[in-house]
């Protein structure tokens, strides 16, 4: 039986999920040049050291495609000179799809990459190889390079999605 406290933090947790569902579809409606803008700004500040040590260097005259299907999002992003660059459209050499709440989960470290790719709620087609270099890549990249705010963050509402 749960407590009232855990009930009223059940609830909350509830409530804030069902409204991230409706919320979050609404990013879709943002124009593209304005989503490009604020996740290519955010990637080369948040991984500029990982960027300057050639990390994503994998990435140069090769596409990475994000879907999250029920956002109705997809980005297309390379490695050129300046950083990371996000595109509308693009050739992808390799596409990672998965649900935000997977996505969430993945970037809050609250569930083993392996497990998301191997139990499908993340999929990776086209260049496998491309792929799964990336998935590692990603997995092992220190939180301290994101800014220690937005880290709270995305480990706060992982560890709430979790605990679902």
């Amino acid at each position: 039986m749960l407590s009232g406290q855990s009930r009223r933090q059940m609830s909350r947790k509830d409530w804030l999920l069902r409204g991230a569902d409706r919320v979050l579809p609404l990013l879709r409606r943002v124009p593209f040049g304005v989503q490009r803008l604020a996740l290519q700004q955010g990637l080369n500040r948040c991984l500029a050291e990982p960027l300057r040590a050639g990390e994503f260097d994998l990435l140069r005259r090769r596409w990475l495609c994000l879907r999250i299907p029920d956002l109705g999002l997809v980005w297309y992003v390379t490695r050129d000179r300046d950083g990371l660059r996000i595109a509308a459209r693009a050739r992808a050499d390799v596409t990672i799809s998965g649900n935000w709440r997977e996505f969430l989960l993945l970037a809050s470290r609250q569930e083993d990459p392996d497990t998301l790719f191997f139990r499908r709620r993340l999929v990776i087609e086209g260049d496998t190889e491309l792929g799964l270099t990336l998935k590692n890549l990603i997995d092992s990249l220190d939180p301290d390079v994101l800014p220690a705010w937005l880290w709270r963050n995305l480990e706060r509402a992982g560890r709430g999605l979790a605990a679902g």
